[in-house]
């Protein structure tokens, strides 16, 4: 099948880029620059020139502050840009997998969010990307699913298993936030459930699923574990309070997602957080942040 990866520069759109070339797939991927979604010409021309089948949109505007000020600029991104990638999508006969966010919830459950539960976004952001959702279950309804991920984190770029590692030997203690629950993701993880997915969109999948890594931990207990993975001390991680660290956006308190509609697929969820941080720690500490 061909396939094409939007926001192919990021680190879950490398690694889905990765993945799907290891299965012998026949993928393109398209940075922001090669492809910009906000544009219905460029999508026109990058379809026509791809023919893709399938379609995983990674594209999309992360910057969760700046988004509370810029927030036209975030929901052309990632709202208008799924809609223009989903009719596309719709005219050609292609299917498209779209990843969205936790931050469509309020953050405020005390237990994992399924896929039903109702949106409550409380940033800019959430809202945004909560956008971005709507839209490709209108334009797309029977051939494009939603993935949910959250805490990503990975070989290529900035994440806070890079910055705890880069901190580690530069820092004597670090004050890490421990009133913030969710499932610290490997986002090498994300990007073979999303290349499972594709393929059986159009065949009894669609909707919204959720990608995330089993079990939930806090920032503090994360970075605990980075340590010790190290070799280092965990005790010089240090709890504090979210108050200690002021957000122009503020963090959801639970962020944790419940993984029910892969048992429908015949498809596991996700492998427990801390397998999957030991397997993924050498190869982060072995590339250098690009």
């Amino acid at each position: 099948m061909r396939w094409l990866v939007t926001g192919a520069g990021g680190m879950l759109g490398r690694d889905t880029v990765d993945e799907l070339a290891r299965r012998g797939e026949d993928v393109t991927g398209l940075d922001h620059t090669a492809l910009d979604i906000t544009r219905h010409e460029a999508i026109e021309r990058a379809f026509t020139e791809c023919r893709p089948e399938l379609v995983v949109n990674c594209a999309a505007y992360t910057a969760v502050d700046d988004a509370e000020t810029d927030e036209d600029r975030a929901l052309r991104i990632n709202g208008d840009g799924p809609r223009l990638l989903a009719r596309a999508c719709a005219a050609t006969g292609a299917r498209l997998v779209h990843v969205s966010t936790d931050y469509v919830f309020a953050g405020d459950a005390s237990t994992p969010y399924p896929e039903d539960h109702p949106p409550a976004p409380r940033t800019a952001y959430g809202r945004t990307k909560l956008a971005g959702e709507r839209a490709v279950l209108e334009e797309l309804p029977e051939a494009s699913a939603i993935v949910r991920t959250a805490w990503l984190y990975g070989v290529h770029g900035r994440s806070f298993v890079r910055t705890m590692i880069d901190l580690e030997s530069r820092r004597d203690t670090l004050d890490v936030v421990d009133d913030q629950r969710g499932q610290p993701t490997w986002s090498a993880d994300v990007a073979a459930r999303l290349a499972d997915l594709g393929p059986r969109l159009g065949r009894g999948a669609c909707g919204v699923f959720h990608a995330t890594s089993s079990g939930e931990t806090t920032w503090y207990e994360l970075a605990r574990e980075v340590f010790r993975d190290l070799g280092a001390d965990p005790d010089r991680v240090r709890p504090v309070g979210s108050a200690a660290f002021p957000r122009p956006a503020p963090r959801p308190a639970y962020s944790a997602l419940a993984h029910d509609r892969w048992q429908e697929l015949g498809l596991p969820p996700l492998r427990d957080w801390r397998t999957a941080l030991h397997e993924a720690l050498p190869r982060i500490r072995k590339e250098s942040p690009s």
